[in-house]
């Protein structure tokens, strides 16, 4: 192998095979080997020795949303793909909505490529949206590479990204599944939020009464017995009510198309924690009672739930005021998550392999990017350098978000991430960023 250009040499590489120490062979950005760690190195290649440091597979989020074009001043591909290259996530799947326009044809996606090309930092592929109106749209927008399609059933905060009745559901589900698309669901039945006490004001327990368990219980029972019908591949989106798990579970065993994810802020974070006013808390679903995530964690553990997602959902900061009923719903954590979920993990018992296996293997087996999401052979030379035992306490003016505010600020974290490689180039050091070399993924045909 006389073309390696690298060797990232490391006592603790994360490969499907389990934690080794090893030498791993970079050639054309391409990973070509992973050999015994003290294996020799090819003239005129360069060695890179982290140590003791955790080499991961850069981490693939699948649930971003950017919001450029149209709302740059919440966020832009600038500064998320920044704050994701310091967390050591190397690849991301923008979200369809908040941006405008939104990403419901495929010139509004050709539109959002342009915007993010010179911009891109890592990686970035692209759901496509459906909607009431755009059935017709579906199959153009697969053929052009999006990942999938994300659809809501409850309303979605912007006028421009409007949910989907049964019927319309219904009928969205069908088109693609007749060509083999994936439909992604943010599942929160709308009479069931109709039912519930409409409350305002600084406390969380009354949010969090507003959109009770059932909401997601509901919507998810409907939709796997749609799925079920039709036989369609559904991916349920930023689950965070552990009663639906039995569902899922059955469902599963019974062989419906179905993968579920949630977020590092449903891990991490409880609702007896939240202060009154602290908006930087509120998303949709909400983050609920520390039993509650006991059993997402149970889940994570036994496989119910697939991966772990960070559903970036930024605003300004004078989005977030101090009522509830009228903040911007959404969790800042790109950079933060893998140290988020990782201080909770370790915890709990779980091992830096477990991270990669729901944060990078199954993100990046979700939307088909095979060459992502491993240190093996043909893969990527997608890496993130982890110092798993040094913590830092989180100061929401170190971020790279446009907006840094954050339900993190004032934690203390363990997994300082030293450097991000991206086809075996380092594009972040110690705070220092390359210019962006990101691509623009397509799923492949």
């Amino acid at each position: 192998m006389s073309d390696v250009e690298l060797v990232l040499r490391s006592t603790r590489v994360i490969t499907p095979e389990g934690t080794r120490a090893a030498s791993v062979a970079v050639s054309g950005g391409t990973i070509v080997a992973v050999r015994p760690h003290d294996a020799p190195v090819e003239p005129g290649a360069r060695l890179e020795d982290v140590g003791d440091h955790a080499l991961l597979p850069g981490l693939v989020d699948t649930h971003v949303h950017v919001n450029d074009p149209g709302r740059t001043e919440w966020e832009g591909f600038w500064t998320a793909t920044r704050a994701a290259a310091a967390g050591g996530i190397t690849t991301l799947v923008d979200m369809p909505l908040n941006s405008l326009p939104p990403t419901t044809t495929v010139g509004h996606l050709r539109t959002k490529q342009a915007v993010a090309r010179p911009k891109a930092h890592v990686d970035v592929g692209f759901w496509g949206g459906a909607l009431p109106d755009n059935v017709k749209d579906l199959r153009a927008l697969h053929d052009a590479g999006v990942y999938g399609f994300k659809c809501f059933l409850s309303p979605s905060g912007v006028d421009e990204f409007p949910e989907l009745d049964q019927n319309q559901l219904a009928a969205s589900m069908g088109e693609i599944a007749g060509f083999g698309g994936l439909l992604i669901v943010h599942a929160e039945d709308p009479r069931e939020l109709a039912a519930a006490p409409a409350r305002g004001g600084p406390k969380y327990a009354d949010y969090l009464a507003t959109r009770p368990r059932v909401c997601e219980d509901t919507a998810i029972e409907g939709l796997i017995a749609l799925a079920r019908r039709i036989g369609a591949r559904v991916h349920v989106l930023h689950l965070s009510s552990s009663d639906a798990l039995p569902l899922i579970a059955a469902a599963k065993r019974e062989g419906v198309k179905l993968t579920v994810e949630t977020c590092p802020h449903y891990l991490t974070l409880t609702a007896e924690e939240v202060p009154d006013g602290a908006s930087e808390f509120k998303c949709c679903p909400p983050i609920r009672e520390a039993a509650n995530q006991d059993l997402l964690w149970q889940a994570l553990a036994d496989g119910t739930i697939d991966c772990v997602v960070t559903d970036h959902s930024p605003s300004t900061a004078e989005l977030k005021t101090p009522d509830f009923a009228t903040a911007w719903g959404g969790i800042s954590g790109l950079q933060l998550s893998l140290p988020a979920v990782w201080t909770a993990a370790r915890a709990r018992g779980h091992g830096l392999e477990d991270v990669v296996r729901w944060m990078s293997t199954h993100t990046a087996r979700l939307v088909g990017l095979d060459r992502k999401g491993a240190i093996e052979p043909g893969r990527d030379a997608d890496f993130a350098v982890l110092a798993p035992d040094e913590t830092f306490t989180v100061d929401p003016a170190r971020l790279q978000h446009r907006n840094r505010v954050t339900a993190y600020a004032g934690r203390t974290l363990s997994g300082v991430v030293k450097s991000t490689w991206l086809r075996g180039q380092r594009i972040v050091s110690e705070g220092e960023f390359t210019a962006p070399s990101g691509l623009l993924l397509e799923r492949k045909n």
